[in-house]
């Protein structure tokens, strides 16, 4: 029998685990599940994951790609073959390139960040649902919009800044920088995103990178104390 929910509130009665590092996209995440109804649990890399999933299975999983301890996609094709499965897998990343990715592993649907709109949200994770946990009646579908507030990305800016501040292992440069790409296109702050893009660019072809590097320092320090300031 289909689900009955409260009109606006489609995923109301089911869990989603939300599985990702950044404290800003993660909360645009929670808040977009609360709008929708529904309970949100989070976990910030792949061994937080397996807890969770350890304790309970979720209805729907929501899964970053760039993960600090290994890449969503594995963490996709583990649940896609799992038995019994998640009944709904959403990859998500701030590259739009990854969403082919994403369906390879096994996943049910995609979502390029940054994710802000409430209807976007909701017929995306609604129309790959089984038809068991669909709500069956029409509900007015919301044209809000959500916004994080400034503590969460001063969270990923201040941990940006960190890692930047004492990293000497590429793979870990490599790591932080595609992390600050994803904060800089869901804060919309394109000469941010532009400046990570091009030092993943340049980290890929072997390039010196200690200018670069100390540049983009600059930046993350400068957006840190504006979000402080505020």
């Amino acid at each position: 029998m289909a689900r009955v929910t409260p009109p606006g509130r489609p995923l109301a009665g089911l869990t989603v685990l939300v599985v990702e590092d950044s404290r800003y996209s993660s909360e645009a995440m929670r808040l977009l599940c609360m709008r929708s109804g529904a309970r949100v649990r989070r976990a910030d890399c792949l061994r937080s994951a397996f807890r969770h999933l350890q304790a309970y299975r979720p209805d729907v999983a929501i899964i970053d790609l760039g993960l600090p301890d290994g890449d969503g996609a594995d963490l996709i094709r583990d649940l896609a073959h799992a038995t019994p499965r998640v009944a709904a897998i959403v990859g998500i990343s701030g590259d739009p390139g990854l969403h082919n990715t994403v369906l390879a592993a096994g996943a049910d649907g995609f979502l390029a960040k940054p994710v802000e709109s409430v209807a976007i949200f909701q017929h995306a994770v609604m129309s790959i649902l089984p038809a068991n946990l669909r709500s069956w009646r029409p509900t007015a579908v919301s044209d809000d919009m959500i916004q994080p507030d400034n503590a969460s990305l001063r969270e990923d800016l201040a941990y940006v800044a960190e890692i930047l501040s004492r990293a000497s292992d590429p793979n870990c440069i490599d790591y932080v920088v595609r992390f600050l790409c994803g904060v800089a296109r869901s804060a919309h702050d394109e000469p941010l995103q532009e400046a990570a893009l091009a030092l993943a660019g340049d980290l890929r072809k072997g390039y010196a990178i200690t200018a670069s590097l100390a540049g983009i320092s600059a930046m993350v320090e400068d957006r840190l104390a504006r979000t402080i300031a505020h």
